[in-house]
């Protein structure tokens, strides 16, 4: 092949290769364009990163901050065993309905539960612990979601966060906008925790360019 690829059809070769086509997750899109949600859901591919995470971590409690319209949600909840539990937070409740809609429809509304609401103003009500915690929601916020995460997540449990780049406007986040100082605060925030062990992968593809943050609760044994 002669000619620069572009990160657009690499990521979608690595999709076509890794990502089956899904009536439930195909559906949760449907929904979601027809109820005129934002396009801002993560990939294919990054949908099934997350499911591997749970899997690989054996989450049997999963706390995503962030519903939309339930397009990870759906991922993350097929990760699960049958005696897991996934709650999703969401402020909109025209995006709950949605959600709860596309989980109706992927049959795991039995352990998917949708709490409508500010994350901020529900968080402190939620108990530990949680195998895993996915935020993806507000950036400004992201210093906060990620003080409840580390209080609600068990020793050895998985905090991962979406959209922690944003173009690289991180690197310069002061005067940009809100959403890029608040995750540049996080991740300054992420690399400091002493309870935390955490790297960012930087993504390039169909969802433009952008970064994932991976981080572990030390267990009390860590060095």
């Amino acid at each position: 092949m002669t000619g620069k690829v572009s990160f657009e059809a690499v990521d979608s070769y690595i999709n076509s290769l890794f990502v089956d086509d899904d009536p439930s997750l195909d559906g949760a899109i449907e929904r979601a364009r027809e109820a005129g949600l934002p396009a801002i859901e993560i990939s294919p591919g990054q949908g099934k990163l997350l499911y591997l995470l749970a899997k690989i971590s054996g989450a049997k409690r999963i706390l995503e901050i962030g519903t939309l319209a339930g397009y990870s949600t759906i991922w993350l909840g097929r990760a699960l065993p049958e005696n897991g539990r996934l709650i999703s937070l969401e402020r909109e409740a025209a995006h709950a309905g949605v959600a709860r809609r596309s989980l109706q429809a992927a049959g795991l509304d039995p352990r998917c539960e949708v709490r409508e609401g500010a994350a901020l103003q529900l968080l402190p009500e939620i108990e530990p612990s949680f195998d895993m915690v996915f935020i993806d929601a507000n950036k400004e916020s992201y210093p906060a979601y990620l003080r409840h995460a580390v209080r609600l997540a068990r020793p050895g449990g998985l905090i991962v966060a979406d959209n922690v780049v944003r173009k690289g406007s991180v690197l310069a986040p002061a005067g940009v906008d809100p959403q890029a100082i608040g995750a540049a605060s996080f991740n300054q925030a992420l690399a400091e925790h002493p309870r935390l062990e955490a790297i960012i992968l930087q993504q390039v593809g169909i969802k433009g360019h952008d970064g994932l943050a991976i981080a572990r609760v030390r267990d009390a044994g860590d060095d």
